[in-house]
């Protein structure tokens, strides 16, 4: 399983392509297999969430495991889970990608973004937003002491 650690920037460039990072893209290395990604709003933050499809299979295989579709209300969870997705692949030496314009607009995206490695899937922000989001050291030791103990 890849582990993505580190805060990329990048842009956006004239077509709206974004250069995926190197850093991550050599986690992934395999010439025999092409680079396969989802990307999807994240449940809880303005951004976008990036997982290899492999890490995908898996998540999507846990939650759809705790659902019985045969209840209305698990088939309009599952509904709203797959929807606005997208899957890329990088297609050219320089690891250049699209992203739906639209999934660029709902993260607030001008320009400028962060890739943040998060371990098993990777966080893409409009940089000002991601910016304003990284709790300050207080914030994040307050945090830790309430969710660590």
């Amino acid at each position: 399983m890849a582990k993505f650690v580190g805060e990329h920037n990048a842009k956006l460039d004239d077509k709206g392509r974004l250069v995926f990072p190197q850093s991550f893209a050599s986690i992934l290395h395999d010439d025999n297999l092409p680079l396969r990604l989802v990307i999807k709003h994240d449940l809880f933050a303005n951004c976008l969430s990036i997982y290899t499809y492999d890490e995908w299979e898996k998540e999507s295989e846990a939650i759809k495991a705790k659902l019985n579709f045969f209840n209305p209300e698990h088939n309009a969870f599952w509904r709203g889970y797959m929807s606005n997705r997208a899957l890329v692949e990088p297609y050219d030496k320089l690891r250049r990608f699209t992203i739906p314009k639209k999934m660029l607009q709902k993260i607030q995206v001008k320009k400028n973004v962060v890739f943040c490695g998060c371990d098993f899937k990777i966080e893409l922000w409009a940089k000002e937003v991601y910016e304003a989001n990284i709790p300050d050291d207080e914030e994040f030791s307050l945090l830790a002491s309430k969710i660590l103990g």
